[in-house]
């Protein structure tokens, strides 16, 4: 098994029709809140943060007996753009995957999208929170935040899947069997999005602070070329 891309057939038409609805409102509620609050300096943001998860996932690292994982990109994108609008850059990709590469079926991109941008982002970026607050409200905090919120992500949505398939899977393999073998995988690839995530948020926060979501109300501002700060000699 590859990352979390669920192909067609794998899981019954009526739970991905219901992971599909849910799909659709979590997006259209994204879409809502992006619009409202999504500052005009955040869209290139966005952007890049979609642009890296697409080139990251199409990257596949070994993990163990013969299997491979890829980026998720859900925490990562939260913690930059904030959850709404990573979930939307996620969606994109998955989207894109599905329609251009065939990677994950249509029938099953509504569980794809659930799975991986849904969770992702805002378990994830929940789980980044609450790390952020106990380790302090510090600029390093963020960096070490993003990346054990990125490692339980994956494992976060590979217990999704497993409550999937326990509905309507297959039956090719027992649930319990399935549980096993995804929660085991996915926290190993949790290990490499962790060190991915951090490594990427850490290169933001040295350069543009003022750019990483996460980090409102913690990193200092960066003053913008041509603007002039008072009490600056």
């Amino acid at each position: 098994m590859i990352g979390m891309h669920i192909p067609d057939g794998f899981i019954d038409g009526p739970t991905s029709l219901a992971a599909a609805v849910v799909a659709i409102g979590g997006i259209a509620w994204c879409l809502r809140k992006t619009s409202a609050t999504l500052e005009d300096r955040d869209i290139p943001v966005v952007g890049l943060a979609a642009a890296f998860v697409f080139a990251a996932q199409m990257l596949n690292f070994p993990v163990a007996n013969g299997t491979s994982g890829h980026f998720f990109g859900g925490v990562l994108a939260a913690v930059l753009v904030g959850p709404y609008a990573g979930a939307l850059a996620v969606t994109v990709v998955l989207v894109v995957q599905a329609v251009l590469f065939a990677d994950g079926g249509l029938s099953a991109l509504g569980l794809n999208v659930v799975n991986m941008a849904l969770v992702g982002a805002f378990a994830g970026y929940g789980i980044f929170l609450l790390v952020r607050k106990l380790l302090g409200a510090t600029a390093p905090s963020v960096t070490l935040a993003a990346g054990l919120a990125a490692f339980a992500a994956p494992v976060l949505a590979a217990v999704v899947f497993v409550g999937e398939y326990a509905i309507g899977g297959n039956d090719a393999v027992s649930a319990t069997s399935v549980a096993g073998a995804m929660i085991g995988v996915h926290a190993l690839i949790g290990i490499g999005e962790g060190i991915i995530t951090a490594l990427a948020v850490g290169s933001v926060m040295a350069m543009r602070p003022d750019l990483v979501y996460g980090a409102r109300g913690i990193a200092p501002a960066v003053a913008r070329p041509g603007v002039v700060v008072q009490g600056a000699s």
